[in-house]
Order: C-alpha cells, then structure tokens, then sequence
C-alpha cells in the first residue's frame, strides 16, 4: 500500500523532538532569566524569564496535543493563550509595584542575559518556522518565541540606555511594553483558538 501513514508518523516524530528542543531551552533560559533578573533588579528581564517560561509551558502543552483530535489542539491552545494572559497582567502588575517602591537595576548583566536570550530565541524561531501556517496549537508556539525575540531586543535597549544613563526608567518602561504586548499575543492565540474551535465543531442538525 502506498498509503501507510509513515509520512504522517515522521512529521510527529519531528514536530516532538522541535518542541522538545524549544521546551528545554526555554526552561534553561527561564532559571538563568530569572537569577539575573532578581540579582539586577531588572523589571524587564523578569518579564522576559516569566514570559519564556510561559513559552516552555506552552511547549509542553503542544506535545501533548500532537496527534490529538482538533478539540484538543483548540483548547490546548486555549489553555495556552490564557497562560499568557495572566504572565502579561502579572508583569504589569510588578512594574506598578516597582515603580512605586524603586529598583536599582545593573545595566551589564541586563545586557548580557539579553544578548543570550536573543540568541537562544532566534535558534528557537529558526525551528519553529515550519508551525507559522500550521495547526492552532502549534502556531501558538510560533507565536509565542516571536514574542519573546521583541521582548529580548527591548530588554537589550533598556540594558544599554541603563548602563549609558544610570536611570532606572527604562527597564520600567521596557517591563510594561513587553506586559502589554504579551497581552496582546495571548489575545491573538485566543481568538485564533477560538475560531478554530467554531470550524472544529460539527454542523448543526436540522430539525
């Protein structure tokens, strides 16, 4: 038979091993995010560590959706969107509360935990190419490290105009930029979700 779903069984076996791929660096960038983040008080590379691990998340929720019916893939992706909802308001919601009580944030490792991301993200993208037209649930993923590639290069701005001034506002204003526009990226999965779900569903019956 020249129909024997091999082709179909190698695309999963490689659509696994990107995400695979894509949630182990991401997960690795998220604790090294998240040290440097705290140790340079830097709001914006906070944001960016939550939001990569939202991503790893998201990858994770992908593989589990690999091969599963279009319900599935719709809420997974669903469940995703919402992840990075609620990582976008809590990022605003720490930007509100730094502004209001201070930072002092370290332009160097900013700097250079921004350059690293970057690197790692772009890799990521590179992978992930192929899900940019793909089903939901993986375009999510896409969508996501396209995401985090702006979030990085905001980051690294901050980090230079930090280091160039000694203001800390920048890493305020970059921290509330990549809140706002996570939101908007976890608004966009939604809606794409859910209009995969109306095309999903089965015709009505007629009476």
């Amino acid at each position: 038979m020249s129909d024997c779903g091999c082709h179909a069984e190698a695309n999963t076996a490689a659509e696994r091993r990107i995400l695979w791929i894509a949630l182990a660096l991401n997960a690795a960038m998220a604790v090294i995010g998240s040290i440097a983040g705290w140790w340079a008080q830097s709001t914006g590379l906070l944001a960016d560590a939550l939001d990569m691990l939202s991503d790893a998340t998201a990858y994770a929720i992908g593989l589990t959706a690999i091969g599963r019916s279009a319900v599935f893939k719709q809420r997974a992706a669903g469940l995703s969107g919402s992840l990075l909802l609620l990582l976008g308001i809590g990022v605003l919601v720490e930007v509100g509360r730094r502004a209001l009580y201070g930072s002092e944030p370290i332009g160097v490792p900013i700097i250079a935990t921004a350059l690293l991301s970057l690197a790692v993200n772009l890799f990521v993208l590179r992978l992930l190419r192929p899900f940019r037209s793909g089903e939901v649930h993986l375009r999510a993923t896409w969508i996501f490290t396209r995401a985090d590639v702006v979030a990085n290069v905001g980051v690294l701005v901050s980090g230079v105009l930090i280091l160039a001034t000694g203001w800390r506002y920048p890493d305020l204003v970059v921290g509330a930029l990549i809140g706002l526009y996570v939101c908007k990226e976890a608004l966009e999965i939604l809606s794409e979700a859910r209009d995969a779900g109306g095309s999903a569903s089965p015709p009505a019956e007629r009476s």
